[in-house]
């Protein structure tokens, strides 16, 4: 498979994994934009938001409740951002779902 996202569920590529289990997978980013900078996907194959029609909707509350739990540990209770890309013209590289996660800076409010 050539989804670098599936190839580091199945360890075929390492990456620094904070938390997995049986459906969520989350890695530190390679490029962090902030000290806190964390990826957080399902462990199935969801190219985009346009494929959760078709799955499971207990897959978002898992990833959200994992997200809700790295916060925690990452003390980010001062604020943090969750951010996901839909398509290319938004900037989305890797065609599987994945939410960043992003703390410990103090972001502004433009887009």
């Amino acid at each position: 498979m050539s989804c670098i996202f599936c190839q580091i569920v199945n360890k075929k590529i390492f990456a620094d994994i904070v938390y997995e289990d049986d459906n969520v997978l989350a890695f530190k980013d390679i490029e962090p934009q902030a000290p806190v900078h964390l990826l957080v996907i399902p462990k199935q194959h969801i190219e985009s938001l346009d494929d959760m029609i078709n799955i499971k909707n207990s897959i978002i509350s898992d990833i959200f409740n994992v997200i809700y739990k790295l916060a925690k540990d990452y003390n980010l209770g001062s604020g943090f951002r969750v951010i996901t890309n839909y398509g290319k013209d938004a900037g989305q590289t890797v065609n599987h779902l994945h939410f960043h996660l992003l703390g410990k800076k103090l972001f502004d409010n433009k887009f």
